[in-house]
């Protein structure tokens, strides 16, 4: 519908997406969108988080510039959380502003990324350093895309959906415990009460505060230490769903000592996260070098909203005031 009303309004839609997404789904998707399998009108990126790069995104401004992009015409994210940031930025960067659709393809973009608006690219000095809040004028999810997905990429994603599960609260934790074999077998049923459930979570604080001023850092937890180790590792060397996962130990272990969070919780979450098959542990970077690019995250730098942590399940905390050594201490619970 939204694409036949686009094209009646004289818009052309410029697909992003990257090669392993458009060889699984680009045909389909596209041919409901209305346009024609590779062409031009459709730009297949190297697969990989070094494709959130100031490079990528010059190359895409570039394809835009040399196809004739004009201010109605409209940008189409299809894939994971790469293509979903990346084009969310394209889109809001080329000719002041365009109209954005997401089509999430994968567990993260579907549970977290392609809500909300936030859109970036990534630089030496750190993660998602450069980009702007950029709503999608819709967001199409469709969980059955799921069913393509490498399976490394597809249980890292999990990940996220754990975050979710924490912020939520017991409800949604339990339902995730009791039906994680199906979760792994990626049931249809459960995925889409899952994903719904997610994007219900984080709709409802993105509304509350969508430019990320209070309570919107709580979709953050977990990510503190997963941006350092994923600047420290090197983009690429370890998926976001996998560091956010190990990052998750690292946010509820200091939640025990800085809010009196439950012991239990840090037993009952690394069980969770095994039985997924994330890994739990990791050949740790140097600390220096973690703590050095956990200062250097957007936010917990000056102005920042400080640490998210859990004073209970469903009951996240932010604006905590970690020190370096505190947080040094707190990584031993991932290291291998």
């Amino acid at each position: 519908m939204y694409a036949l009303q686009a094209a009646a309004a004289g818009s052309r839609l410029f697909v992003i997406t990257d090669e392993n997404v458009e060889r699984a789904w680009g045909e389909r998707i596209l041919d409901l969108l209305g346009a024609a399998s590779g062409g031009d009108y459709v730009l297949a990126l190297t697969p990989g988080e070094g494709t959130k790069s100031l490079s990528k995104l010059e190359v895409c401004w570039n394809w835009l510039a040399f196809r004739g992009a004009r201010r109605e015409d409209v940008v189409v994210a299809l894939g994971g959380g790469v293509v979903g940031d990346l084009a969310g930025f394209v889109a809001a960067t080329y000719l002041r502003g365009l109209s954005l659709w997401q089509i999430p393809t994968s567990v993260l973009a579907q549970v977290d990324s392609s809500i909300g608006g936030k859109t970036a690219v990534n630089l030496e000095a750190g993660k998602n350093l450069v980009g702007s809040f950029y709503q999608p004028d819709f967001v199409v999810i469709e969980p059955g895309t799921l069913a393509t997905l490498p399976e490394e990429e597809y249980v890292s994603g999990l990940g996220e959906v754990v975050k979710y599960c924490l912020l939520h609260g017991e409800d949604l934790l339990d339902v995730l415990e009791k039906n994680i074999d199906a979760v792994r077998v990626r049931d249809r049923q459960i995925m889409d009460d899952l994903v719904r459930r997610c994007v219900n979570y984080k709709a409802d604080v993105v509304e509350e505060d969508e430019f990320d001023q209070g309570r919107r850092a709580v979709l953050n937890l977990g990510h503190t230490a997963a941006h350092a180790l994923e600047r420290t590792v090197g983009y690429g060397a370890i998926s976001h769903g996998s560091a956010v996962a190990l990052g998750l130990l690292v946010a509820v272990a200091l939640s025990e000592e800085y809010l009196g969070l439950e012991a239990e919780v840090l037993t009952r979450t690394r069980r969770i996260l095994e039985r997924l098959g994330i890994p739990t542990t990791i050949d740790l970077p140097p600390v220096e070098s973690m703590l050095a690019a956990a200062t250097r995250d957007k936010k917990i730098s000056a102005g920042g909203t400080g640490f998210v942590g859990l004073a209970s399940l469903g009951a996240p905390v932010w604006g905590l005031n970690v020190t370096p050594a505190r947080f040094a201490a707190a990584l031993e619970v991932i290291r291998a």
